[in-house]
């Protein structure tokens, strides 16, 4: 999904994923440093080939709206497909993954003639590390990130990613720290941990701290840190010091997003997940069972090669028996140079139509759910636009907006009606 971030010079438009938002406000931040003016970066996204089909759009849509500024092209389909973006006319430069984090790359344009090489791609293969880059938050956004974590040493037969961001590999516990107190300093109230593969972190550190172990260490740092939240988590690693911090800490908000992708275990299989349909349905009960409260989010993939209509309806199916709530979609993309590229196809049409049912599905969900928040008192970290997210991520408006607090802060509320697919409601006495 693009989105585009409301900037002055330069103009910063991003794809995918949160950890792509939080890079954005790093190379915001460099870009003003080097004195930067009259530049568009678009940071991209290579999980689908709709992702690239939207940033090459908004490349030509950036050149009409401001010809004489410079475009410069970065992110994940510029690490793994330089060569589209330099082909284009209206693109000045590509960055890599590890070039766009570099300071000294934006100081070298900042000169009103671009000099050096015009697509600047190295090899994310060989990183090992990744820098605690400490930023004030994100342009416009009540809600904070931290990244704590980049790259992937798995390889899920349909996923790009790994190609695009290298190994995995942790942001050291202290960092972490850092960075959230200087967030919570300049007045945030919710932060999330976010990365490319969350529950991998810390393997590559000294005595290997787990993500529950970095989350209980950051909570006892920064203690004046109301809300912590975590990004996309996989089912197959949820480790024990994560458990306990579901069970007994109200700090860390009862919303977890799996990475599920499929709910038929020979699909998952093929996809080459480490974790089957039952054990979705086993971490959705254990997780009820120590924090009933708790949501769960999903990512899902419609239409994999080989996929059957039955396989598709156990995954249809869990979406209730797991009690997902909400729901990312996505019909498959096929991606060049990836194992399920090779496998026999479903017909795009036929991804299309399950990947409508999928999210019919994930309405029917959201319904039960906010049903089921209707009732409950809640503290909402409020947003733009006079409205917010509650605990369990419940989406939240006020019904008379000129009641509502200031963006950032966080208010007790109490829903009254449920109205396009989110609670509407008043600040509880």
């Amino acid at each position: 999904m693009r989105r585009q971030e409301a900037v002055t010079k330069p103009e910063i438009i991003t794809f995918g994923c949160r950890l792509n938002s939080f890079e954005s406000e790093i190379i915001r931040s460099q870009a003003a440093e080097a004195g930067l003016e009259d530049v568009v970066v678009v940071h991209t996204c290579a999980v689908t080939a709709e992702a690239e089909r939207q940033a090459r759009q908004a490349i030509r849509r950036a050149k009409r709206e401001r010809p004489d500024a410079r475009i410069v092209v970065t992110g994940c389909s510029a690490q793994i497909s330089p060569d589209i973006y330099a082909g284009m006319d209206e693109v000045d430069q590509v960055l890599g993954n590890r070039e766009k984090l570099d300071p000294d790359i934006w100081k070298g344009l900042s000169s009103q003639v671009l000099e050096g090489p015009r697509v600047v791609v190295g090899d994310v293969d060989a990183i090992r590390e990744t820098a605690g880059h400490l930023i004030d938050g994100l342009d416009g956004r009540s809600r904070a990130f931290v990244q704590v974590q980049n790259g992937c040493d798995h390889r899920c037969t349909f996923c790009i990613i790994p190609y695009g961001r290298g190994p995995s590999r942790s942001v050291p516990v202290g960092e972490a720290v850092a960075q959230t107190r200087r967030l919570v300093e300049h007045g945030h109230k919710e932060v999330v941990l976010t990365g490319v593969d969350l529950t991998s972190y810390g393997r590559d550190l000294p005595g290997q701290p787990s993500l529950g172990q970095l989350a209980r260490r950051l909570l006892k740092l920064v203690p004046e840190l109301p809300r912590l939240r975590l990004s996309s988590i996989d089912p197959a690693e949820v480790d024990p010091d994560l458990f306990e911090l579901i069970a007994g800490e109200p700090r860390l908000m009862p919303h977890l997003h799996l990475s599920v992708q499929a709910g038929d275990t020979l699909t998952l299989k093929r996809m080459k997940r480490r974790h089957t349909r039952d054990d979705v349905i086993t971490l959705s009960r254990i997780c009820k069972g120590l924090r009933p409260e708790i949501a769960f989010g999903a990512d899902l993939i419609a239409g994999f090669p080989t996929e059957t209509e039955a396989m598709f309806e156990n995954t249809l199916d869990l979406v209730e028996e797991a009690d997902l709530t909400f729901l990312h979609v996505f019909p498959y993309s096929a991606r060049k140079g990836t194992p399920a590229a090779k496998m026999p196809q479903v017909q795009k049409a036929i991804a299309r139509e399950r990947a409508a049912r999928l999210r019919a599905a994930g309405d029917r969900a959201l319904a039960r759910f906010l049903e089921r928040e209707k009732t409950r008192r809640a503290t909402l970290l409020v947003e733009r636009d006079q409205g917010g997210h509650t605990e369990t991520f419940a989406p939240f408006r006020f019904g008379d907006p000129a009641n509502a607090p200031a963006p950032g802060s966080l208010a007790p509320v109490v829903a009254e009606r449920i109205e396009g697919g989110m609670l509407v409601g008043r600040l509880a006495a």
